[in-house]
């Protein structure tokens, strides 16, 4: 048994911002939601933590019916991007707070905030006050605070967001760890998806109050159900264009074709439309199985070690993310080299078609 989201639904003001949602996650596992902004992600997380009752439906947790259950009768705990501490506390007095709450011994509060405050590189820091802390540190509070209850349901909505680059990869590596014997149902809220990706775990895709897909993480990633759901799940944005099959092969020009994989060979002649991750649209020559394109570089960034270009490819505006540094200037042609085996191919209604 897990959270179980039945039917649920959410208006606020006369707007809808969850429509109804049948969404089950597994007890102990550990769930991302992934989404851009009001994609319903925050909305969903108070919704299973009882901050917010639902307009319609019921929540489930671990073979009970919790709708109306208050937060406070509730083993969760829950954290935000927008860190909350108690300022007259100290960084030992706010992370064992929860614990004191629930009379735990002295010796068994020491003993778990000097762990978690380890782990979170807060150790050095236990009798300093939120007020002499940078944001980072005040963040890691927070999520100490949450992570030494050891509540049965752990939210965390997007709480690596104000946290330094090194600490952030750091944390998105233990955090999975952290929560294995714990038995905690874990929700972890985000809109990048390299960040779902490193999580692993399981996935539910959010757009606009819906969940459209839920899942495996990676096989999300690889087989989204629909349009909508690979370009949740595609950061820079999934390029896409329409193609025509005829005669076995898929054109996106005159110029530009390649031979329908065997997957896709009893698929009717017709027009369809075609995705292709920016990552698979590279500058390298030596891509296998790509198809040379030539497009106008709109504009070139370098970020690290990725390049990553914005061109006109016949009419249809594509990004290209490659590895190394690749300097372009705007307005130039750059060949592209797109890998075919790595396209994906909707339907009229954006469902994606068969393999």
């Amino acid at each position: 048994m897990g959270i179980e989201l039945r039917n649920v639904s959410k208006l606020i003001d006369g707007e809808t911002h969850i429509y109804a949602t049948d969404l089950t996650l597994q007890m102990g596992g550990f769930n991302v939601l992934l989404g851009t902004t009001l994609s319903g992600k925050t909305t969903l997380m108070r919704l299973m933590a009882g901050l917010e009752r639902p307009t319609s439906g019921e929540v489930w947790f671990d073979g009970e019916d919790v709708t109306g259950v208050a937060v406070q009768k509730r083993s969760v705990a829950m954290v935000y991007q927008a860190f909350v501490n108690y300022p007259n506390l100290s960084v030992f007095d706010n992370i064992a707070s929860p614990l004191r709450v629930a009379r735990r011994p002295k010796a068994e509060i020491r003993e778990r905030v000097e762990k978690i405050s380890e782990l979170l590189k807060l150790d050095s820091m236990l009798d300093r006050y939120p007020g002499e802390l940078s944001g980072g540190q005040q963040q890691r509070t927070a999520l100490a605070r949450a992570l030494v209850k050891n509540a049965a349901l752990v939210l965390l909505d997007e709480p690596l967001a104000n946290l330094d680059y090194k600490l952030r990869e750091e944390l998105r590596d233990e955090l999975p760890k952290l929560f294995e014997d714990t038995g905690a149902t874990v929700v972890y809220a985000t809109s990048e998806p390299l960040e779902a990706l490193m999580l692993g775990g399981f996935t539910a895709a959010l757009h606009a109050g819906r969940v459209i897909q839920y899942g495996p993480t990676a096989d999300i990633y690889r087989n989204p159900t629909s349009l909508l759901s690979a370009r949740v799940f595609s950061d820079p944005p999934i390029n896409t264009a329409t193609v025509s099959k005829t005669e076995g092969r898929f054109a996106l020009s005159e110029e530009i074709s390649w031979p329908v994989p065997d997957a896709y060979a009893n698929l009717a002649d017709g027009a369809y439309t075609m995705g292709i991750r920016p990552h698979h649209l590279t500058l390298d020559e030596s891509a296998d199985n790509a198809v040379r394109i030539s497009g106008t570089v709109l504009v070139a960034e370098i970020s690290g070690s990725e390049s990553v270009i914005h061109v006109n490819v016949h009419d249809n505006n594509w990004v290209s993310e490659s590895h190394g540094v690749r300097p372009y200037e705007v307005g130039a042609s750059a060949h592209l080299f797109m890998k075919v085996d790595r396209c994906l191919y909707f339907g009229g209604d954006g469902e994606l078609l068969a393999s």
